[in-house]
């Protein structure tokens, strides 16, 4: 396929370059960032999605979607589809799928699971709205980059997906960490506490995987100094966006709401930003129960 990619970050630049290392032609744009390996560097974004089968987006927030959408919506050949998978308001989701089916364009809001490592490894999980032909054409596409791709739904039910697992992925994140500093001040062992939490009902990704206590479970972000796999601003951009999506949609959501705030106050005001979202556990080490 001939892709258009918008926005060659961190994540974007390792996907396009596993599109193009695949055999597919790849012509990237982004503000400020070159092109990676394989990928031509178009001047524009309108440039790069010219005669584009696929378009994807990978791009900081709603508001950027939207002005990238304007620019490239009417750029697109007809029956391209349109792909964006950063992650955005459910709302912004599907304002920019109606522009693009209104011009003739499949539409697909696939944000994606697995971060940087994710993004160069090809094994990214991909929530995906849309509807099941322009899934059905992207799929290949998702194969590359990913080792999942789940349809949730109509457009705008991929954002949903995702900002769901995330309020899910913080609240047990800080949860995880409260437990490892009170097991701490009770006198028990991080690699006790560990063992037996990873394999009782207090099992989750947060302990298993992505353990927040360095030197205990598998590699993680804890082991390097807490240097960002997910950076803990990036986690108070997602509950924020769920926390919005609760409010538009009347849900009851009072521990995602907590999680907003306890990450607000720790990037804010604390020494969080720049940190991965694991790094709750040095802060609650140094704080008492006042």
């Amino acid at each position: 396929m001939r892709i258009g990619f918008i926005g060659l970050g961190n994540m974007g630049a390792p996907m396009a370059a596993n599109l193009a290392a695949a055999g597919h032609e790849v012509v990237g744009f982004d503000t400020v960032a070159g092109a990676p390996e394989g990928v031509a560097r178009a001047a524009s974004a309108a440039e790069a999605v010219a005669g584009a089968d696929v378009v994807i987006t990978m791009l900081p927030n709603g508001a950027i979607l939207r002005a990238v959408a304007a620019e490239v919506i009417p750029a697109m050949a007809k029956g391209a589809v349109l792909v964006d998978c950063s992650t955005v308001e459910v709302d912004a989701a599907r304002e920019v799928a109606a522009l693009a089916e209104a011009a003739g364009l499949g539409w697909l809001d696939a944000p994606v699971s697995g971060g940087v490592g994710g993004a160069a490894g090809g094994t990214l999980t991909f929530m995906v709205g849309g509807a099941e032909d322009a899934f059905a054409t992207v799929t290949p596409l998702f194969d590359i980059m990913g080792q999942k791709a789940v349809l949730c739904g109509p457009a705008g039910n991929g954002q949903a997906a995702k900002i769901c697992n995330n309020m899910i992925l913080g609240v047990t994140m800080i949860a995880t960490c409260e437990a490892f500093a009170m097991a701490d001040k009770l006198g028990l062992s991080r690699q006790s506490m560990f063992d037996v939490v990873s394999t009782s009902s207090g099992y989750s990704w947060t302990m298993n995987a992505y353990c927040p206590a360095p030197g205990v479970g598998p590699q993680s972000p804890a082991d390097n100094d807490y240097q960002p796999g997910f950076a803990a601003e990036l986690m108070l951009k997602d509950l924020g966006l769920a926390q919005a999506a609760a409010e538009a949609a009347d849900a009851d959501t009072p521990m995602g709401a907590a999680a907003l705030a306890l990450y607000r106050q720790f990037v804010e005001n604390e020494d969080g930003r720049g940190r991965d979202f694991s790094a709750m556990l040095p802060r609650f080490e140094e704080r008492g129960r006042g």
